[in-house]
């Protein structure tokens, strides 16, 4: 099944959402010294500082991106959520390209409105959906990233592989 943007893709782009859409896990290779760095994001929030929550952040990309021998990525975190009509932003990718050295991913851990630190499981899946668009290009080498259910199958891979353990840990 695909999402319903896919018939608006060109041939070439059809071919790299299709390519995607086949791979539903990213393994890490040792994701157990990971999980404790994962945990100390649910801390470092509960703090609600923005640099601790950066920090964490930043800690568990590099560790990630080096367990899979990935190019780095720097993250920024920044305080409320920017919101329009169709609603609110969670996160930002910005690839290499042009003027940047290094991917840049931005995360907000406030949301638009309340001004409320977001939950701990709502902030880590947005910290991996922004990074595994990083994967799509540096790990994957795909062409480009979209939102295809294998996109998100691996997120969630992720996901369960630093907070619950799961054994699901072959790239398919």
């Amino acid at each position: 099944m695909v999402f319903s943007y896919y018939h608006r893709l060109s041939a070439k782009h059809k071919r790299i959402y299709l390519a995607s859409d086949r791979i539903e896990t990213i393994t890490l290779p040792d994701p157990a010294p990971l999980r404790p760095i994962a945990a100390r994001l649910g801390g470092a929030l509960r703090t609600d500082k923005r640099v601790a929550v950066e920090s964490v952040c930043n800690e568990l990309a590099a560790g990630m991106l080096r367990q899979l021998q990935t190019p780095p990525a720097q993250i920024k975190v920044m305080a409320a959520r920017p919101a329009n009509d169709y609603g609110e932003l969670h996160g930002f990718y910005e690839g290499v390209e042009g003027r940047l050295k290094l991917a840049k991913i931005t995360l907000w851990m406030r949301t638009a409105q309340k001004k409320q630190v977001v939950a701990f499981r709502s902030f880590l899946r947005t910290f991996l959906h922004e990074l595994c668009h990083h994967l799509d290009y540096e790990y994957l080498t795909l062409e480009d990233s979209f939102h295809t259910q294998g996109f998100y199958k691996r997120e969630s891979s992720l996901f369960h592989q630093l907070v619950l353990g799961d054994p699901r840990t072959r790239v398919k």
